[in-house]
Protein backbone atom coordinates (compact mmCIF):
# COMPACT_ATOMS: atom_id res chain seq x y z
CA UNK A 1 0.00 0.00 0.00
CA UNK A 2 1.46 3.09 -0.80
CA UNK A 3 1.01 6.45 1.43
CA UNK A 4 0.28 9.73 -0.26
CA UNK A 5 2.18 12.69 1.79
CA UNK A 6 1.60 15.10 -0.33
CA UNK A 7 -1.28 16.97 1.47
CA UNK A 8 1.27 18.22 3.59
CA UNK A 9 3.46 20.01 1.00
CA UNK A 10 0.47 22.62 1.99
CA UNK A 11 1.35 22.94 5.75
CA UNK A 12 2.44 26.54 6.45
CA UNK A 13 4.88 26.31 9.89
CA UNK A 14 5.70 29.64 11.51
CA UNK A 15 8.24 27.94 13.68
CA UNK A 16 10.71 25.74 12.19
CA UNK A 17 13.77 24.83 14.29
CA UNK A 18 15.80 22.83 11.86
CA UNK A 19 15.93 25.89 9.48
CA UNK A 20 19.76 26.70 8.46
CA UNK A 21 21.05 30.45 8.47
CA UNK A 22 23.58 32.48 7.65
CA UNK A 23 26.04 32.30 10.72
CA UNK A 24 25.97 35.89 11.10
CA UNK A 25 22.22 35.82 11.64
CA UNK A 26 20.71 35.59 14.41
CA UNK A 27 18.29 32.28 13.92
CA UNK A 28 15.98 32.94 16.97
CA UNK A 29 15.36 36.77 15.75
CA UNK A 30 14.85 35.50 12.17
CA UNK A 31 12.43 32.66 12.84
CA UNK A 32 10.73 35.80 14.92
CA UNK A 33 10.72 37.90 11.92
CA UNK A 34 8.97 35.14 9.75
CA UNK A 35 6.69 34.41 12.18
CA UNK A 36 5.30 38.02 11.91
CA UNK A 37 5.73 38.01 8.07
CA UNK A 38 3.56 35.05 7.89
CA UNK A 39 0.98 36.24 10.60
CA UNK A 40 0.68 39.96 9.05
CA UNK A 41 0.26 38.49 5.23
CA UNK A 42 -2.37 35.91 6.45
CA UNK A 43 -4.41 38.57 8.64
CA UNK A 44 -4.02 41.07 5.29
CA UNK A 45 -5.54 38.29 3.35
CA UNK A 46 -8.44 37.65 5.08
CA UNK A 47 -9.14 41.23 5.83
CA UNK A 48 -9.19 41.83 2.20
CA UNK A 49 -11.61 38.67 1.55
CA UNK A 50 -13.94 40.34 4.18
CA UNK A 51 -13.54 44.06 2.80
CA UNK A 52 -14.29 42.26 -1.36
CA UNK A 53 -17.27 40.26 0.32
CA UNK A 54 -18.91 43.27 2.15
CA UNK A 55 -18.19 45.27 -1.19
CA UNK A 56 -19.76 42.85 -3.27
CA UNK A 57 -23.23 42.99 -1.16
CA UNK A 58 -23.68 46.95 -1.44
CA UNK A 59 -22.81 46.75 -5.42
CA UNK A 60 -25.49 43.93 -5.95
CA UNK A 61 -28.13 46.05 -3.81
CA UNK A 62 -26.90 49.28 -5.92
CA UNK A 63 -27.49 47.37 -9.41
CA UNK A 64 -30.79 45.82 -7.99
CA UNK A 65 -31.72 49.60 -7.75
CA UNK A 66 -30.50 50.59 -11.11
CA UNK A 67 -31.93 48.02 -12.52
CA UNK A 68 -35.48 48.77 -11.26
CA UNK A 69 -35.01 52.66 -12.48
CA UNK A 70 -34.13 51.81 -15.56
CA UNK A 71 -37.25 49.50 -15.95
CA UNK A 72 -39.94 52.20 -14.77
CA UNK A 73 -37.77 54.93 -17.42
CA UNK A 74 -38.47 52.79 -20.18
CA UNK A 75 -41.98 51.41 -19.39
CA UNK A 76 -42.74 55.60 -19.49
CA UNK A 77 -40.37 55.70 -22.67
CA UNK A 78 -43.44 56.40 -24.94
CA UNK A 79 -44.43 59.36 -22.50
CA UNK A 80 -44.95 63.47 -23.50
CA UNK A 81 -44.21 64.63 -19.94
CA UNK A 82 -40.38 66.52 -19.56
CA UNK A 83 -38.30 64.29 -18.70
CA UNK A 84 -37.11 65.98 -15.53
CA UNK A 85 -40.85 64.84 -14.42
CA UNK A 86 -40.39 61.23 -15.62
CA UNK A 87 -37.26 60.45 -13.92
CA UNK A 88 -38.79 62.07 -10.40
CA UNK A 89 -41.96 59.51 -11.44
CA UNK A 90 -39.35 57.03 -11.87
CA UNK A 91 -36.98 57.46 -9.47
CA UNK A 92 -40.60 57.37 -6.71
CA UNK A 93 -41.58 54.61 -8.68
CA UNK A 94 -38.42 52.40 -7.64
CA UNK A 95 -37.92 53.07 -4.68
CA UNK A 96 -38.06 50.30 -2.23
CA UNK A 97 -39.17 49.31 1.49
CA UNK A 98 -37.48 52.38 3.58
CA UNK A 99 -36.50 49.22 5.72
CA UNK A 100 -34.18 48.05 3.22
CA UNK A 101 -32.55 51.06 2.41
CA UNK A 102 -29.50 51.11 4.77
CA UNK A 103 -26.69 48.32 3.58
CA UNK A 104 -25.81 45.98 6.37
CA UNK A 105 -23.79 46.73 8.63
CA UNK A 106 -20.04 46.02 8.05
CA UNK A 107 -17.61 43.54 9.65
CA UNK A 108 -15.51 44.55 12.35
CA UNK A 109 -12.72 46.39 11.26
CA UNK A 110 -13.77 46.68 7.51
CA UNK A 111 -14.45 50.72 6.05
CA UNK A 112 -13.39 51.41 9.78
CA UNK A 113 -12.63 55.15 8.49
CA UNK A 114 -15.86 55.54 7.10
CA UNK A 115 -18.26 57.18 10.15
CA UNK A 116 -21.52 56.10 9.00
CA UNK A 117 -22.29 53.90 5.66
CA UNK A 118 -24.05 55.85 3.60
CA UNK A 119 -27.76 54.73 2.46
CA UNK A 120 -28.99 53.45 -1.20
CA UNK A 121 -30.87 56.54 -1.21
CA UNK A 122 -27.84 58.72 -1.07
CA UNK A 123 -26.01 56.27 -3.44
CA UNK A 124 -28.41 56.74 -5.92
CA UNK A 125 -28.79 60.83 -5.29
CA UNK A 126 -25.60 60.93 -5.57
CA UNK A 127 -25.43 58.81 -8.90
CA UNK A 128 -28.33 61.06 -10.58
CA UNK A 129 -26.43 64.06 -9.86
CA UNK A 130 -23.56 62.54 -12.18
CA UNK A 131 -25.93 61.40 -14.47
CA UNK A 132 -27.84 65.02 -15.04
CA UNK A 133 -24.10 67.04 -15.35
CA UNK A 134 -23.69 64.33 -18.00
CA UNK A 135 -27.16 65.05 -19.68
CA UNK A 136 -26.99 68.75 -19.16
CA UNK A 137 -22.81 68.70 -21.57
CA UNK A 138 -24.36 66.20 -23.70
CA UNK A 139 -25.27 68.01 -27.11
CA UNK A 140 -28.28 65.64 -27.93
CA UNK A 141 -31.38 67.16 -27.49
CA UNK A 142 -33.78 63.91 -26.83
CA UNK A 143 -32.62 64.22 -23.08
CA UNK A 144 -34.69 61.34 -22.41
CA UNK A 145 -32.59 59.46 -24.68
CA UNK A 146 -29.70 61.18 -23.08
CA UNK A 147 -31.00 60.37 -19.15
CA UNK A 148 -31.25 56.45 -20.16
CA UNK A 149 -27.73 56.19 -22.04
CA UNK A 150 -26.17 57.60 -19.31
CA UNK A 151 -27.89 55.97 -16.68
CA UNK A 152 -26.70 52.37 -18.74
CA UNK A 153 -23.04 53.82 -18.62
CA UNK A 154 -23.41 53.85 -14.84
CA UNK A 155 -24.96 50.41 -14.76
CA UNK A 156 -22.51 48.97 -16.96
CA UNK A 157 -19.30 50.55 -14.83
CA UNK A 158 -20.51 49.16 -11.36
CA UNK A 159 -21.02 45.73 -13.69
CA UNK A 160 -17.45 45.81 -14.49
CA UNK A 161 -16.14 46.85 -10.98
CA UNK A 162 -18.33 44.02 -9.51
CA UNK A 163 -16.25 41.39 -12.31
CA UNK A 164 -13.20 42.90 -10.77
CA UNK A 165 -14.20 42.23 -7.28
CA UNK A 166 -15.25 38.43 -8.03
CA UNK A 167 -11.84 37.55 -9.74
CA UNK A 168 -9.88 39.43 -7.03
CA UNK A 169 -11.96 37.61 -4.29
CA UNK A 170 -11.30 34.10 -6.13
CA UNK A 171 -7.93 34.46 -6.16
CA UNK A 172 -7.56 35.42 -2.40
CA UNK A 173 -10.02 32.63 -1.26
CA UNK A 174 -7.91 30.48 -3.49
CA UNK A 175 -4.21 31.31 -1.47
CA UNK A 176 -6.22 31.34 1.73
CA UNK A 177 -7.49 27.36 0.88
CA UNK A 178 -4.15 26.29 -0.65
CA UNK A 179 -2.51 26.88 2.84
CA UNK A 180 -3.27 24.37 6.18
CA UNK A 181 -2.95 26.37 9.09
CA UNK A 182 -3.54 25.94 12.90
CA UNK A 183 -7.12 27.78 12.28
CA UNK A 184 -7.70 24.66 9.93
CA UNK A 185 -7.63 22.20 12.40
CA UNK A 186 -11.32 21.00 13.87
CA UNK A 187 -12.64 17.78 15.89
CA UNK A 188 -13.96 15.28 13.35
CA UNK A 189 -15.86 12.75 15.23
CA UNK A 190 -16.54 13.49 19.20
CA UNK A 191 -19.19 12.41 20.49
CA UNK A 192 -20.33 9.66 23.23
CA UNK A 193 -23.18 7.84 24.23
CA UNK A 194 -24.41 6.50 27.92
CA UNK A 195 -27.34 4.72 28.53
CA UNK A 196 -28.57 5.36 31.56
CA UNK A 197 -31.78 3.80 33.15
CA UNK A 198 -34.54 6.21 33.69
CA UNK A 199 -35.83 6.89 36.94
CA UNK A 200 -39.17 5.37 38.45
CA UNK A 201 -41.71 8.53 37.80
CA UNK A 202 -42.76 9.87 40.75
CA UNK A 203 -46.66 10.99 40.83
CA UNK A 204 -46.93 14.80 40.85
CA UNK A 205 -48.31 16.70 43.45
CA UNK A 206 -50.19 19.81 43.17
CA UNK A 207 -48.79 22.13 45.68
CA UNK A 208 -51.18 25.48 46.23
CA UNK A 209 -49.42 28.06 47.54
CA UNK A 210 -51.62 30.50 50.46
CA UNK A 211 -50.25 33.79 52.19
CA UNK A 212 -51.52 34.06 55.88
CA UNK A 213 -52.20 37.84 56.40
CA UNK A 214 -53.52 39.48 59.62
CA UNK A 215 -56.65 40.93 57.97
CA UNK A 216 -58.23 38.48 55.17
CA UNK A 217 -61.43 41.20 54.41
CA UNK A 218 -58.59 43.85 53.97
CA UNK A 219 -58.00 42.01 50.72
CA UNK A 220 -61.41 42.28 49.02
CA UNK A 221 -61.08 46.32 49.35
CA UNK A 222 -58.04 46.30 47.81
CA UNK A 223 -58.95 47.72 44.86
CA UNK A 224 -61.34 50.57 46.20
CA UNK A 225 -59.71 54.06 46.26
CA UNK A 226 -61.42 56.66 48.52
CA UNK A 227 -61.39 60.33 47.75
CA UNK A 228 -59.96 61.14 50.79
CA UNK A 229 -56.12 59.65 49.54
CA UNK A 230 -55.85 62.80 48.13
CA UNK A 231 -55.74 64.03 51.75
CA UNK A 232 -52.35 62.61 51.66
CA UNK A 233 -50.88 64.51 49.46
CA UNK A 234 -48.34 67.43 50.37
CA UNK A 235 -49.07 70.63 49.55
CA UNK A 236 -47.29 71.94 46.29
CA UNK A 237 -47.79 68.43 44.69
CA UNK A 238 -50.65 67.03 42.54
CA UNK A 239 -52.06 64.57 42.05
CA UNK A 240 -50.43 63.41 38.78
CA UNK A 241 -47.24 64.18 39.96
CA UNK A 242 -47.96 61.55 43.48
CA UNK A 243 -49.01 58.71 41.55
CA UNK A 244 -47.04 57.25 38.39
CA UNK A 245 -49.31 56.55 35.10
CA UNK A 246 -48.88 53.23 33.66
CA UNK A 247 -49.58 53.78 30.63
CA UNK A 248 -46.58 55.08 28.36
CA UNK A 249 -46.60 58.76 27.75
CA UNK A 250 -47.55 58.88 23.84
CA UNK A 251 -45.66 61.48 21.77
CA UNK A 252 -43.63 61.60 18.53
CA UNK A 253 -39.77 61.57 18.53
CA UNK A 254 -38.04 64.47 17.17
CA UNK A 255 -37.86 62.72 14.45
CA UNK A 256 -41.41 62.81 14.10
CA UNK A 257 -41.96 66.24 15.05
CA UNK A 258 -39.68 67.52 11.91
CA UNK A 259 -41.97 65.27 9.69
CA UNK A 260 -44.82 66.69 11.04
CA UNK A 261 -43.79 70.24 9.90
CA UNK A 262 -44.04 69.55 6.35
CA UNK A 263 -46.61 71.51 4.83
CA UNK A 264 -49.60 69.37 2.99
CA UNK A 265 -49.29 68.38 -0.18
CA UNK A 266 -45.17 68.59 -0.51
CA UNK A 267 -45.15 64.94 -1.23
CA UNK A 268 -41.11 65.28 -2.89
CA UNK A 269 -40.22 66.35 0.80
CA UNK A 270 -41.61 63.73 2.53
CA UNK A 271 -40.62 60.90 0.25
CA UNK A 272 -36.49 62.34 0.92
CA UNK A 273 -37.28 62.56 4.24
CA UNK A 274 -38.99 59.33 4.27
CA UNK A 275 -36.06 57.64 2.71
CA UNK A 276 -33.46 59.36 4.90
CA UNK A 277 -34.78 58.47 7.79
CA UNK A 278 -36.47 55.04 7.27
CA UNK A 279 -37.61 54.32 10.71
CA UNK A 280 -40.38 57.30 11.07
CA UNK A 281 -42.65 55.18 9.33
CA UNK A 282 -42.89 53.12 12.41
CA UNK A 283 -46.85 52.51 14.65
CA UNK A 284 -45.42 54.41 17.30
CA UNK A 285 -44.69 57.72 15.50
CA UNK A 286 -47.72 57.55 13.67
CA UNK A 287 -49.57 57.50 17.46
CA UNK A 288 -47.40 60.08 18.38
CA UNK A 289 -48.61 62.66 15.51
CA UNK A 290 -52.21 61.96 16.16
CA UNK A 291 -51.82 62.58 19.49
CA UNK A 292 -49.93 65.68 18.76
CA UNK A 293 -52.84 66.55 16.70
CA UNK A 294 -55.37 66.35 19.27
CA UNK A 295 -53.12 68.33 21.84
CA UNK A 296 -52.74 71.28 19.42
CA UNK A 297 -56.27 70.93 18.48
CA UNK A 298 -57.11 71.37 22.26
CA UNK A 299 -54.71 74.32 22.63
CA UNK A 300 -56.35 76.12 19.68
CA UNK A 301 -54.02 75.39 16.50
CA UNK A 302 -56.13 74.20 14.15
CA UNK A 303 -53.86 74.12 11.28
CA UNK A 304 -51.19 72.00 12.84
CA UNK A 305 -53.99 69.71 14.36
CA UNK A 306 -54.78 68.73 10.87
CA UNK A 307 -51.11 68.77 9.66
CA UNK A 308 -50.03 66.24 12.21
CA UNK A 309 -53.44 64.09 10.99
CA UNK A 310 -52.66 64.29 7.49
CA UNK A 311 -48.74 63.63 8.38
CA UNK A 312 -50.14 60.39 10.34
CA UNK A 313 -52.23 58.62 8.13
CA UNK A 314 -49.57 58.98 5.22
CA UNK A 315 -47.22 56.86 6.91
CA UNK A 316 -50.04 54.69 7.96
CA UNK A 317 -50.91 54.03 4.23
CA UNK A 318 -46.96 53.59 3.69
CA UNK A 319 -46.99 50.56 6.32
CA UNK A 320 -50.02 49.50 5.37
CA UNK A 321 -49.70 49.09 1.90
CA UNK A 322 -46.59 46.19 2.13
CA UNK A 323 -42.92 45.42 1.51
CA UNK A 324 -42.82 48.62 -1.34
CA UNK A 325 -45.77 50.61 0.41
CA UNK A 326 -43.50 53.99 0.35
CA UNK A 327 -42.96 53.74 -3.48
CA UNK A 328 -46.40 52.50 -3.99
CA UNK A 329 -47.88 55.55 -1.78
CA UNK A 330 -46.26 58.13 -3.67
CA UNK A 331 -46.57 56.56 -7.08
CA UNK A 332 -50.36 56.78 -6.94
CA UNK A 333 -50.98 59.81 -4.91
CA UNK A 334 -49.04 62.25 -7.52
CA UNK A 335 -50.40 60.77 -10.35
CA UNK A 336 -52.81 62.90 -11.65
CA UNK A 337 -56.03 62.14 -11.51
CA UNK A 338 -55.67 58.79 -9.70
CA UNK A 339 -58.71 57.53 -7.26
CA UNK A 340 -55.95 57.36 -4.18
CA UNK A 341 -55.89 61.18 -3.87
CA UNK A 342 -59.40 61.08 -3.40
CA UNK A 343 -59.42 58.33 -0.07
CA UNK A 344 -56.56 59.62 1.26
CA UNK A 345 -58.02 63.04 1.65
CA UNK A 346 -61.37 61.90 2.67
CA UNK A 347 -59.77 59.94 5.10
CA UNK A 348 -58.02 62.87 6.48
CA UNK A 349 -60.80 65.78 6.54
CA UNK A 350 -62.95 62.68 8.02
CA UNK A 351 -60.03 61.65 11.08
CA UNK A 352 -59.42 65.42 11.72
CA UNK A 353 -63.13 66.56 12.10
CA UNK A 354 -63.75 63.58 15.00
CA UNK A 355 -60.67 65.35 16.04
CA UNK A 356 -61.90 68.78 16.45
CA UNK A 357 -65.70 67.56 17.60
CA UNK A 358 -64.07 65.62 20.57
CA UNK A 359 -61.86 68.42 21.47
CA UNK A 360 -64.68 70.55 21.36
CA UNK A 361 -67.06 68.51 23.67
CA UNK A 362 -63.75 68.38 26.42
CA UNK A 363 -62.74 71.62 26.18
CA UNK A 364 -66.92 71.98 27.54
CA UNK A 365 -66.62 69.47 30.13
CA UNK A 366 -63.64 70.88 31.17
CA UNK A 367 -65.17 74.34 31.69
CA UNK A 368 -68.41 73.13 33.43
CA UNK A 369 -66.39 70.44 36.24
CA UNK A 370 -64.25 74.20 36.53
CA UNK A 371 -67.38 75.76 37.31
CA UNK A 372 -68.99 72.88 39.13
CA UNK A 373 -66.07 71.73 41.31
CA UNK A 374 -65.13 75.75 42.79
CA UNK A 375 -68.45 75.51 44.77
CA UNK A 376 -68.67 72.08 46.15
CA UNK A 377 -66.50 72.17 48.50
CA UNK A 378 -66.70 71.80 52.77
CA UNK A 379 -64.61 74.64 54.46
CA UNK A 380 -64.58 75.76 58.23
CA UNK A 381 -65.56 79.36 59.07
CA UNK A 382 -67.28 80.58 62.33
CA UNK A 383 -70.60 82.23 61.76
CA UNK A 384 -69.82 84.90 64.46
CA UNK A 385 -66.75 86.75 63.91
CA UNK A 386 -65.61 87.54 67.57
CA UNK A 387 -66.45 83.70 67.68
CA UNK A 388 -63.15 81.28 66.64
CA UNK A 389 -62.89 77.44 65.93
CA UNK A 390 -59.77 75.58 68.04
CA UNK A 391 -58.39 72.28 67.05
CA UNK A 392 -57.54 70.19 69.83
CA UNK A 393 -55.71 66.65 69.38
CA UNK A 394 -56.14 64.26 71.61
CA UNK A 395 -53.81 62.69 73.81
CA UNK A 396 -51.55 59.51 73.27
CA UNK A 397 -52.10 58.39 76.64
CA UNK A 398 -55.44 59.68 77.60
CA UNK A 399 -57.20 57.81 80.86
CA UNK A 400 -61.21 58.59 80.00
CA UNK A 401 -62.65 56.37 77.55
CA UNK A 402 -63.43 59.28 76.04
CA UNK A 403 -60.11 60.50 75.26
CA UNK A 404 -59.41 56.70 74.16
CA UNK A 405 -61.90 56.82 71.68
CA UNK A 406 -61.34 60.30 70.17
CA UNK A 407 -57.85 59.27 69.88
CA UNK A 408 -58.48 56.24 67.82
CA UNK A 409 -60.67 58.55 65.65
CA UNK A 410 -57.96 60.86 65.40
CA UNK A 411 -55.16 57.77 63.99
CA UNK A 412 -58.10 56.73 62.00
CA UNK A 413 -57.79 59.84 59.33
CA UNK A 414 -55.72 59.89 56.31
CA UNK A 415 -51.95 61.31 57.38
CA UNK A 416 -52.43 64.62 54.94
CA UNK A 417 -55.26 65.69 57.58
CA UNK A 418 -53.40 64.14 60.88
CA UNK A 419 -50.67 66.43 59.66
CA UNK A 420 -53.01 69.75 59.36
CA UNK A 421 -55.17 68.68 62.54
CA UNK A 422 -51.30 68.83 64.56
CA UNK A 423 -50.67 72.07 62.83
CA UNK A 424 -54.04 73.81 64.76
CA UNK A 425 -54.36 75.53 61.58
CA UNK A 426 -57.31 75.97 60.43
CA UNK A 427 -56.40 76.93 56.90
CA UNK A 428 -54.48 73.76 56.61
CA UNK A 429 -57.11 71.75 57.95
CA UNK A 430 -59.56 73.60 55.30
CA UNK A 431 -56.50 72.70 52.01
CA UNK A 432 -57.55 68.81 53.25
CA UNK A 433 -60.73 69.13 53.08
CA UNK A 434 -60.86 71.02 49.88
CA UNK A 435 -59.59 67.60 48.20
CA UNK A 436 -62.19 65.51 49.80
CA UNK A 437 -65.31 64.88 48.28
CA UNK A 438 -68.50 66.98 49.63
CA UNK A 439 -70.02 63.57 51.38
CA UNK A 440 -66.70 62.44 52.74
CA UNK A 441 -65.48 65.76 54.08
CA UNK A 442 -69.14 66.20 56.01
CA UNK A 443 -68.21 62.88 57.73
CA UNK A 444 -64.84 63.48 58.34
CA UNK A 445 -66.43 67.20 59.92
CA UNK A 446 -68.93 64.92 62.16
CA UNK A 447 -65.94 63.17 63.53
CA UNK A 448 -64.12 66.05 64.42
CA UNK A 449 -67.16 67.14 65.93
CA UNK A 450 -68.20 63.96 68.22
CA UNK A 451 -64.46 63.86 69.06
CA UNK A 452 -63.97 66.74 70.52
CA UNK A 453 -61.57 68.07 67.93
CA UNK A 454 -63.24 71.32 66.75
CA UNK A 455 -64.43 73.45 70.09
CA UNK A 456 -66.01 77.11 69.44
CA UNK A 457 -64.36 79.62 71.65
CA UNK A 458 -65.45 83.71 72.05
CA UNK A 459 -62.77 86.55 71.35
CA UNK A 460 -62.06 88.61 74.04
CA UNK A 461 -61.56 91.86 72.77
CA UNK A 462 -58.94 94.38 74.73
CA UNK A 463 -60.44 97.75 73.88
CA UNK A 464 -57.53 99.73 75.90
CA UNK A 465 -55.20 98.79 72.91
CA UNK A 466 -56.27 100.58 69.58
CA UNK A 467 -56.84 97.54 67.54
CA UNK A 468 -59.36 96.79 70.33
CA UNK A 469 -61.46 99.89 70.09
CA UNK A 470 -61.50 99.57 66.29
CA UNK A 471 -62.43 96.23 66.78
CA UNK A 472 -65.13 96.69 69.37
CA UNK A 473 -66.20 99.42 67.08
CA UNK A 474 -66.79 96.93 64.16
CA UNK A 475 -68.61 94.27 66.76
CA UNK A 476 -71.13 97.47 67.93
CA UNK A 477 -72.03 97.83 64.16
CA UNK A 478 -72.47 94.28 63.41
CA UNK A 479 -74.36 94.31 66.40
CA UNK A 480 -76.66 97.22 64.87
CA UNK A 481 -77.03 95.41 61.53
CA UNK A 482 -78.32 92.28 63.28
CA UNK A 483 -80.69 94.06 65.56
CA UNK A 484 -82.14 96.07 62.52
CA UNK A 485 -82.39 92.59 60.26
CA UNK A 486 -84.24 90.99 63.85
CA UNK A 487 -86.93 93.70 63.97
CA UNK A 488 -87.81 93.55 60.50
CA UNK A 489 -88.26 89.94 60.42
CA UNK A 490 -91.01 90.50 63.72
CA UNK A 491 -92.51 93.36 62.16
CA UNK A 492 -91.60 95.75 65.20
CA UNK A 493 -90.91 99.34 64.11
CA UNK A 494 -87.20 100.55 63.87
CA UNK A 495 -85.71 102.64 66.48
CA UNK A 496 -83.65 104.85 63.94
Amino acid sequence: MVLDYSKWDALELSDDSDIEVHPNVDKRSFIRAKQNQIHETRFRRRHQIETLKYERIVNNGLLSRIGKLLAALKSHKNSSRNPQEIVFQAIVESAGNPADDKPPTPPEGVHSQVDEQPTYSKMMGALMDQVKTEVDKSPDEDRFASFLKAIEGHQKKVEGLQKELEGKLAELESEEGSKITSDSIHTGFDSSSISKSKPASKPESSKVKSVEVLNPKSLDKSDLVSSGAEADIEEGTTTKDASDDDDAHIEPSEMGKEFSRIKIGDYQTCLAFISSNPDVVRESETDGLLVSAFNSQLDGKGNYAKQCVHQALLLQYCRSLGRDGVGLFFKRITTPGHQAQQVFNEDVNATYTRIKTRAAEIAKEREAGMANGANEQIQLHAVDPNTTINIKIPPVDGESEAEKQSRQTFESFPPGLQRALESASLDEVNKVLGKMSVEEAEEVVGQLGEGGMLSLEEQIIDATTEEGQKAWKEYEEQEKVLKKAQNLAEGEPNPD
